[in-house]
């Protein structure tokens, strides 16, 4: 890999984490400060909680082996 392929990954990179930061930004202001899937575990007793994004990992997993596989191929 020489260092221009390697400049391009580092821009898109870059560049992903701006949009997901605008995108984050644009859903607080609308009011949306989180979300749960379907399939997350959330559990609530007296002082006690306990959050796994089961469900959020799996589909984060396969949005991120997409994205790679499709640059992987250039």
């Amino acid at each position: 890999m020489n260092l221009e392929n390697m400049a391009k990954i580092i821009i898109m990179l870059g560049l992903g984490i701006v949009v997901a930061g605008v995108l984050l930004y644009l859903l607080s202001r609308l009011g949306i400060n989180g979300w749960r899937l379907p399939g997350d575990i959330y559990i609530r007793r007296g002082n006690f909680s306990f959050y796994f994004p089961l469900a959020t990992c799996i589909l984060l997993s396969i949005v991120l082996t997409l994205i790679f596989s499709i640059l992987g191929r250039r």
